[in-house]
């Protein structure tokens, strides 16, 4: 079986399938129709073609040093298995992805098993962490899980009162402190009305200011000490919320985040709004870390657990010579 063969059947086999495809139309039309189009023109792997791949892998913000390793191994493979048709190139270049990405072994999601899990959702402001906190929440609210959320993002004017009202809307409750008030603060007072109340997730919503590395860092070390103090153990997930929009910028937003803090996953929003879906690729190649969750849509149940072969299926729809 081909490897387009095998993403179709894997992707298939999931029932979000339809918003995969929907969401990632913008990627699939910058990267796998524009990489179709070099077939008209194919000689065999020489540097001009190898270029034309570099081109389209940058312009989807796959960045310079990894659209350079994709390149390469796609060069050696294609000698090493004397690949000639455009076709067998296709399958290579997506191999080449998919093993890529799958080089780094993923822990599990930890779950607390003796009490509430802590899910700490950092970023910059615009990234959609408020909107992903409500997203997740949903999502677990549909695996029948317990829920609380934290309005730990106090600097951002209206940060609270947004992260309430989806509160309201998902009929969850949601921990506030004042405006400009110590988030730590009110991560405690989470973390215990989570044990009080036999809640099995916590959300924290937090700021993301990245004016000052010290302040940030300073911040995020107490978060979690308090934290730990409530919960032994906790959190037991911090996830970074990147905006797939703001492509490579994203990528050096993450780095200051990764100083400051031990980050465990990435959540990728707006990915429906991007034609730049090879960040996906940047951030396994740069960051080592996994995306744990990507934004299809506007729709609470747009936000979807990732799934790699999902994710090449949809941006590559088309390219493979059995669609």
């Amino acid at each position: 079986m081909g490897i387009f063969a095998k993403l179709k059947a894997s992707i298939q086999g999931r029932d979000d399938a339809d918003r995969y495809l929907k969401g990632l139309d913008k990627s699939k039309k910058s990267f796998g129709e524009r990489l179709r189009r070099l077939a008209s023109g194919f000689r065999g792997v020489d540097d001009d073609f190898l270029e034309e791949v570099m081109v389209i892998l940058l312009e989807a913000d796959v960045g310079i040093h990894t659209a350079e390793k994709i390149t390469s191994r796609l060069e050696s493979e294609a000698a090493r298995q004397h690949l000639k048709t455009f076709d067998e190139i296709s399958e290579c270049l997506v191999s080449v992805m998919l093993e890529m990405y799958q080089e780094h072994e993923d822990e599990p999601v930890h779950v607390n098993e003796d009490g509430p899990t802590v899910l700490l959702l950092v970023g910059v402001n615009g990234s959609g962490k408020t909107t992903t906190a409500a997203k997740l929440t949903n999502a677990l609210l549909e695996q029948k899980k317990s829920v609380v959320l934290a309005a730990a993002d106090t600097f951002r004017a209206g940060a609270v009162d947004q992260l309430a009202r989806w509160g309201e809307r998902l009929n969850v409750p949601c921990v506030k402190g004042r405006e400009n008030g110590d988030p730590s603060a009110v991560l405690v007072d989470g973390c215990r009305y989570a044990k009080e109340h036999h809640c099995d997730y916590l959300i924290g919503d937090t700021a993301g200011r990245l004016q000052n590395k010290v302040n940030l860092m300073n911040e995020l070390s107490k978060m979690r000490r308090v934290i730990e103090r409530e919960i032994p153990g906790a959190p037991h997930e911090v996830w970074l919320v990147l905006d797939a929009t703001t492509g490579q910028n994203g990528i050096q937003q993450a780095k200051v985040f990764l100083e400051a803090t031990k980050v465990s996953g990435i959540i990728l929003t707006k990915m429906d709004g991007t034609a730049k879906g090879g960040i996906v690729m940047a951030i396994r190649d740069q960051l080592g870390l996994p995306v744990r969750y990507i934004g299809l849509g506007e729709q609470p149940q747009d936000l979807r657990p990732f799934d790699i072969e999902s994710y090449l299926y949809g941006i590559c729809e088309g390219m493979g010579n059995h669609e």
